[in-house]
């Protein structure tokens, strides 16, 4: 019995050495990637599986990812692509609980980031570290001069994130119902009295919610760029005091008066598409186009932009410090940044969104293909959505702002 004993304790010994070093590997494969040349991360990522944790609210994009990039990534790179369905917060908080454990293998190769998500991952270690200058697609064409690309709602991304997509802030409308769109925040407060309960927006936190508070703040302070630097308390706090007024005397004549608001965009267009509220807003130019195609908005509807201009930012895909396979999760990202991977995402059959590699960095034939995509019937022109992008402000201030609505406009 002791003899027996003794050969169990051996073999789970054995068995916690084989962990070890499968941990002491895993940690190690993510530092030996990003010193690799690509054609070494190339060859490892062959026959591998990538793991892609990403937000699954949208079919379009699901069908994007399962339907043309996975069979593609398999053809081109014998790479098997999963996708899981994941709110940002939830992968970050399960990122931090890894990191807390000592977790040197995890099941992340690729997160979908951006913003304060973004920010915390780097702050607290827990991406792999610089790779996009490993990335010949990243290299080719991305322009790595641009602010959008360096910059992620403020804050510096140094290679830790690449270039997803990006998107356009733009409000939807029912041209049956509207004929003359607001131009301006003030407009829209005039339109909003004169048509009430016919207009509402998300509850922020919320994320479109916490960008129409932006454009009111854009509107109102007397210098926005100012925002653009490091966060001061002061600057915002002396010109809040604005934007909570102008939102207080709008709430009256909201959808249900003011005393309830959605709580997220898709409950906002819910309340569109049952003809409860005529206008609607999001971060996606070509989502109404999208969802004229699917018959769930009125082909009446239109989209348009404040004379101002409206907010536009960059997402991005980042690898976590443990990723299981980086080798391929670098494969997958520079395959989604290919034009062709790029282009595909811009038609409406799955996304509809704008590219994040540079139309000047392409062959004239894929000029070509850009120009002539039919990004739908709402969705404005590229011209005028470039014509009036304003940038995003730092996450601190996103977050006060949050914090502000709150206390001065939801509990007032």
């Amino acid at each position: 019995m002791k003899k027996l004993s003794i050969i169990i304790l051996m073999f789970l010994l054995f068995l916690s050495g084989c962990s070890s070093n499968t941990n002491n590997n895993s940690k190690q494969a993510g530092e030996n990637s990003l010193k690799s040349d690509w054609k070494e991360i190339k060859a490892k990522a062959k026959g591998s599986k990538v793991n892609i944790f990403m937000w699954g609210g949208d079919e379009g994009i699901n069908r994007y990812i399962d339907e043309w990039v996975a069979p593609r990534l398999k053809e081109q790179y014998n790479i098997e692509l999963k996708r899981y369905p994941m709110d940002a917060v939830e992968f970050i908080n399960k990122l931090k609980t890894e990191k807390r454990a000592n977790k040197k293998a995890g099941e992340m190769d690729v997160i979908w980031v951006n913003g304060e998500n973004f920010k915390t991952a780097k702050n607290e270690k827990l991406l792999l570290g610089p790779f996009t200058s490993k990335l010949p697609n990243f290299k080719q064409y991305v322009d790595t001069e641009s602010d959008d690309i360096n910059y992620d709602f403020g804050f510096p991304t140094e290679g830790y994130e690449a270039p997803w997509g990006k998107v356009q802030f733009v409000f939807a409308y029912d041209s049956n119902k509207i004929t003359n769109p607001p131009k301006s925040i003030d407009e829209l407060k005039d339109w909003v009295k004169k048509n009430p309960g016919k207009f509402t927006y998300p509850a922020p936190p919320d994320f479109t919610g916490s960008a129409f508070i932006r454009h009111v703040l854009y509107e109102k302070s007397k210098d926005y760029n100012a925002y653009l630097n490091k966060f001061d308390e002061e600057l915002v706090k002396g010109e809040a005091d604005q934007v909570w007024n102008f939102l207080n005397e709008m709430e009256p004549f909201l959808w249900r008066k003011g005393r309830s608001y959605p709580q997220s965009l898709s409950q906002l267009e819910q309340l569109y598409k049952n003809g409860e509220v005529w206008m609607t807003m999001g971060y996606d130019e070509a989502n109404a186009s999208n969802l004229i195609k699917t018959g769930e908005y009125p082909a009446s509807t239109k989209t348009f932009v404040l004379d101002k201009g409206t907010l536009s930012n960059t997402h991005f895909l980042a690898i976590p410090y443990n990723a299981p396979n980086p080798d391929g999760a670098l494969a997958l990202i520079n395959f989604l940044l290919s034009p062709a991977a790029q282009m595909k995402k811009m038609e409406l059959e799955y996304w509809g969104e704008n590219m994040s590699i540079s139309v000047d960095r392409l062959s004239e034939q894929d000029k070509h293909i850009v120009e002539s995509t039919d990004r739908g019937p709402a969705t404005l022109s590229q011209e005028k959505l470039s014509s009036h992008r304003i940038p995003e402000i730092g996450g601190e201030y996103v977050q006060w702002l949050e914090r502000g609505w709150i206390e001065n406009v939801a509990n007032k």
